[in-house]
């Protein structure tokens, strides 16, 4: 049995109630307590012992998260970004990455908390051309969700943020800003190996962070479950300073697992039409998307100040842009950085191919009732709800918005 097979058969039993596969190997009874106790196991999941003497799966690992001790590889989950460079260069399909949709439909079942699910930006045709945005909100309800959220309203928040500091910062001379709204692999970077620029990266949360600590906080007891192409979430929501956000993490293919199992058929769904973000937010989604937003919002507030972006996506030359910003061999006042190629729609865990997702970001950032994050009635109805009276308000005096750097 593969093991996206055991994944499936596990679910399905979970969701139905009835017994777990029997009969397992050594190696298939590891994954099956990998599926059933997730937070047991580090985020990097190696199924069996391998002689692994050519490393490639720790050569592509550019934050030293892999080691080989003893012909045998070893992982280091505090260094770990979740970029998953190691699983695509591994040559025995021996390592995955955490797989969460158990604990998921564990969550879903418990009705003494209601369960919000956070879609990420990147979702527009990952299911299906039936499953359009009003219709995965109503599937969402029909599994047991209380609500879906588009996180992308809470990209709108952020491009905000960026946007008023992006003015107030270049009034210094020679100052410049690193976007730090999206790629959870380009803040680790900036973090770890290029310290000396870290004072030119915003201490803002990722719109995935914001998303989660506003739900929890308007609907007091909630749990929060993300959904994304993006591996690096489920590190990211991890971390000391970002925990208890977000309770769950799932990539659009164990949603779509979930989608199966509950044998949703989206032509079917009645459509639930509900508007969250503005186009601003929508672009998150797509290379250069942060920068494009930003610079939309930075020239509603003042005509003459110019955002100049530099775009880097694919984890080399993330890299390679910061070593240059270093090194002064850069023009530019804003950098954008994603580890993926083409921005999130090339998340390693897409349905789609990336060309086509960002294609139809762009489609649906045009449809959009409102270009600016400042326009979104949903994002100003936020504010209220949470007590302030503006926007400018919100952002410089709350700290859902915040993280340590």
């Amino acid at each position: 049995m593969t093991f996206n097979e055991l994944h499936r058969s596990v679910l399905k039993a979970k969701k139905d109630g009835t017994a777990l596969p029997d009969g397992l190997n050594e190696k298939e009874q590891h994954q099956l307590d990998c599926l059933l106790h997730p937070d047991e196991h580090p985020l990097i999941w190696k199924f069996s012992d391998c002689d692994c003497k050519d490393g490639k799966c720790v050569a592509a690992c550019t934050f030293a998260a892999l080691e080989i001790k003893d012909g045998q590889v070893s992982f280091n989950p505090e260094k770990c970004t979740g970029c998953a460079k190691c699983i695509e260069a591994c040559q025995n399909d021996n390592l995955a990455f955490s797989h969460d949709s158990i604990k998921a439909l564990e969550l879903l079942k418990d009705e003494a908390h209601p369960v919000y699910a956070l879609m990420a930006p990147a979702f527009i045709g990952q299911f299906g051309k039936d499953a359009t945005p009003s219709r995965i909100r109503t599937a969402c309800k029909q599994i047991g969700f209380a609500g879906m959220i588009e996180v992308a309203a809470f990209a709108d928040i952020l491009t905000l943020k960026e946007a008023l500091e992006f003015h107030q910062n270049m009034k210094r001379p020679g100052a410049f800003q690193l976007t730090s709204c999206c790629c959870p692999v380009w803040i680790r970077m900036i973090r770890s190996d290029f310290s000396k620029i870290v004072e030119h990266l915003p201490a803002s949360v990722s719109p995935m962070i914001a998303c989660g600590r506003v739900v929890k906080q308007l609907h007091k007891g909630c749990r929060t479950i993300f959904i994304g192409p993006c591996l690096a979430k489920k590190a990211e929501a991890k971390e000391p300073d970002l925990a208890g956000a977000i309770d769950c993490v799932l990539t659009f293919e164990e949603f779509h697992y979930m989608m199966e199992t509950f044998q949703v058929d989206f032509s079917e769904i009645e459509a639930e039409q509900k508007e969250h973000s503005a186009a601003a937010g929508r672009l998150y989604a797509r290379t250069g998307g942060v920068s494009q937003a930003v610079r939309e919002c930075v020239e509603n507030i003042d005509s003459d100040c110019h955002v100049d972006p530099v775009c880097a996506n694919g984890v080399s030359n993330c890299k390679k842009l910061l070593e240059d910003i270093l090194q002064g061999r850069t023009e530019g006042n804003f950098f954008e950085g994603m580890a993926c190629e083409g921005g999130c729609v090339g998340g390693p865990k897409r349905v789609i191919p990336a060309k086509e997702g960002a294609n139809l970001v762009d489609a649906y950032a045009q449809q959009a009732q409102y270009r600016t994050p400042a326009e979104n009635p949903y994002v100003i109805d936020l504010i209220h709800r949470l007590g302030f009276f503006t926007i400018e308000e919100f952002l410089k005096n709350s700290d859902i918005l915040t993280r340590s750097l």
